[in-house]
């Protein structure tokens, strides 16, 4: 039986995940801050970690671990730490990465950001932006980890058990008659749903024949602002009602995202078979409209 260790876990697709992992027959551990509930049981092997105290990791090391999934490393401090509790303890490292790896622009592929070549540079204070946090966390892991590092890097991940309601903001937004700033509603966007986060991320531990290195993963097609309101206008009976400025408790939580793409082609070609956005999204929106 494989020893699987899930880095996060207790909720969104992390927690998707570690239910498919035990539906699969995997030996799973979680390795959290053991601050939210789980309904895992006897499931699953339980870790209390805190990444800001690397010793509390210590005891990951006294295992051997077949697949190791990383939800939650956020700085290269963090990376380079699990780097050296891991080294001749994992055959394989997968590292939930970001679309915000990108500069901006649509269709991103992966050689977009290189992050075997890309400059390593820490902070005194260890404080980076979500974006350049991730960047350094892929820098650090590919060009010092000994053993196999993948990365999926995931656009926005929506679903009906999604704890930042990004989506459900513009559904309320409109079902309320209350105003909601987007800057532009031609901006172009990728998703991916949250449970097909959770396959992609099984199939990547469970695919054998794959190279290590980073993967797009978005669900196929992109959607704009306006049909992301049409749909919701649709759903709830309302008009939406939309300016372009306005006070940023109004503004759209995909605005800082648009005009930005994942193109998923080479994880297709691999094998893995992605939902289409437009499906999903709607049967979400009507979801949320109904509540």
């Amino acid at each position: 039986m494989k020893k699987v260790l899930v880095l996060g876990g207790t909720r969104f697709f992390g927690k998707r995940l570690v239910h498919k992992l035990i539906e699969k027959g995997y030996d799973v551990s979680i390795a959290t801050r053991g601050l939210t509930e789980d309904s895992f049981g006897d499931q699953v092997n339980r870790f209390v970690i805190d990444r800001r105290n690397p010793e509390t990791l210590t005891s990951l090391s006294n295992h051997n671990w077949d697949l190791v999934y990383d939800n939650i490393c956020y700085t290269p401090i963090e990376a380079k730490e699990i780097i050296k509790l891991l080294t001749n303890h994992v055959k394989k490292y997968i590292f939930t990465s970001s679309l915000a790896v990108y500069d901006t622009g649509l269709n991103h592929v992966e050689s977009d950001f290189d992050p075997f070549n890309y400059p390593v540079v820490y902070n005194k204070d260890n404080e980076y932006s979500y974006a350049e946090g991730k960047r350094l966390c892929e820098a650090v892991l590919f060009q010092e980890a000994s053993f196999p590092v993948f990365a999926a890097r995931f656009p926005i991940v929506l679903g009906p058990d999604d704890y930042t309601k990004r989506l459900l903001f513009h559904v309320n937004k409109i079902s309320n008659n209350e105003e909601m700033i987007i800057s532009d509603l031609n901006k172009e966007m990728t998703f991916i749903d949250s449970d097909e986060t959770a396959e992609f991320l099984l199939w990547l531990g469970e695919n054998e024949s794959i190279k290590s290195g980073p993967f797009n993963a978005s669900s196929n097609g992109s959607i704009t602002f306006k049909e992301i309101v049409n749909i919701c206008e649709k759903e709830t009976g309302k008009k939406a009602i939309i300016s372009s400025k306005g006070p940023s408790e109004h503004q759209s939580p995909f605005d800082a995202y648009s005009d930005q793409s994942l193109s998923n082609e080479k994880a297709r070609k691999e094998g893995f078979q992605f939902l289409e956005v437009h499906d999903w999204m709607e049967k979400l929106i009507r979801q949320y409209s109904s509540i």
